[in-house]
């Protein structure tokens, strides 16, 4: 089974002192969105389907219509094809809202584990954390084609919390003038 994002062929880079991760080293990505946290895991799980890139970071890829994601332990993580064809991706692991959740990441050889936290730092600005792990379980040559730049699971994770980051970011933005303009309107009628 082929993951989602999967390599294309290329050259394989050597591990340099540019590129020190070890092996089976976790995956570990991070970004800041300008959201309180409540309204981040709330963009990232119920709206996964809207920011996701499936074009690249599918099994589908333009197959697909629809991601979903179950809120509630042993959930699953699954993707949707026009044919009505469902793709799992995973199972809820980990489920508290909202401060984290984790799934079983079930697209490649193995199961590999995917943890998202997310830090309040200010009331409308949260630090939303990926960590992918449990590369140990795949042979070391699957991990280097899945890590390797420049079209690895690091590369991917980037690419996925960019996305979110926009879609969380201008979302909060959209909410925050939505009340903004109904405060307005409700103390120019009182």
């Amino acid at each position: 089974m082929g993951g989602i994002g999967a390599p294309t062929a290329r050259t394989m880079l050597p591990m340099t002192e540019a590129n020190t991760r070890s092996l089976h080293d976790p995956i570990r990505q991070a970004t800041t969105v300008r959201s309180g946290r409540e309204h981040a895991f709330e963009v990232f799980v119920r709206r996964i389907g809207d920011w996701w890139p499936t074009e690249t970071h599918s099994l589908g890829q333009e197959k697909v219509v629809a991601v979903h994601f179950e809120e509630e332990l042993g959930g699953r993580v699954y993707e949707t094809w026009g044919d009505g064809h469902q793709r799992e991706w995973g199972r809820v692991i980990t489920w508290e809202p909202p401060e984290r959740f984790a799934i079983t990441w079930q697209t490649l050889s193995q199961t590999t584990e995917v943890e998202l936290r997310f830090r309040e730092l200010a009331p409308a600005l949260t630090r939303v954390e990926v960590e992918h792990r449990g590369w140990e379980r795949l042979p070391a040559e699957e991990v280097i084609a899945w890590t390797t730049p420049p079209s690895g699971y690091s590369e991917g994770w980037r690419l996925i919390l960019a996305r979110f980051e926009k879609a969380a970011t201008e979302s909060a933005t959209e909410v925050a003038t939505e009340v903004a303009t109904e405060s307005a309107i409700e103390s120019a009628t009182e």
